[in-house]
């Protein structure tokens, strides 16, 4: 951990610990909320972990939660207490519209800079995949049901003697 403070937005910081996690690890599909405060305090980027780190990782930063007062996108929740960056196209409450979704070049220090590269080229462009989506892994599921028959049909069928 860095004994220099440098001067930086909460929310930044949160990010960057994120996006570290993220590339080391491209196989995991999300961070536990303590792995990502662990990964925050390691990396020092501020010199010392605020308090207010650990409120971004759970509420401030996090797309799919009400805002409160935070509005950031930043993380997105996959479940309880974990989280992965966000990635345009996900979910997000309707008051984070047009909010943050990664650090300014010029808020970060140029020793993170290649995160925002990394993040811009590689990890926005990445497709979830029908594993890791649970309405993709439905993708056909039901096929077999009304093979060979029309859906009006077979709708239709399903109606016959309902009053």
């Amino acid at each position: 951990m860095s004994s220099t403070k440098v001067a930086i937005r909460v929310a930044d910081e949160v990010w960057i610990a994120a996006a570290l996690l993220q590339r080391e690890h491209p196989g995991k599909k999300d961070f536990s909320v303590e792995e990502i405060l662990s990964r925050a305090e390691e990396e020092g980027v501020f010199g010392e972990l605020r308090p207010g780190v650990y409120v971004h990782i759970i509420q401030h930063c996090v797309a799919n939660r009400p805002p409160n007062p935070g509005r950031y996108r930043m993380l997105f929740e996959t479940g309880k207490a974990r989280r992965r960056l966000f990635r345009p196209g996900d979910s997000y409450h309707p008051a984070r519209e047009d909010s943050k979704t990664r650090p300014a070049r010029e808020d970060i220090p140029a020793k993170y800079h290649f995160l925002l590269d990394w993040y811009d080229a590689e990890y926005v462009r990445r497709k979830p995949n029908a594993q890791t989506d649970p309405l993709l892994s439905l993708r056909g599921s039901g096929k077999k049901i009304w093979s060979g028959e029309h859906a009006d049909e077979y709708v239709r069928r399903l109606r016959e003697g309902w009053e």
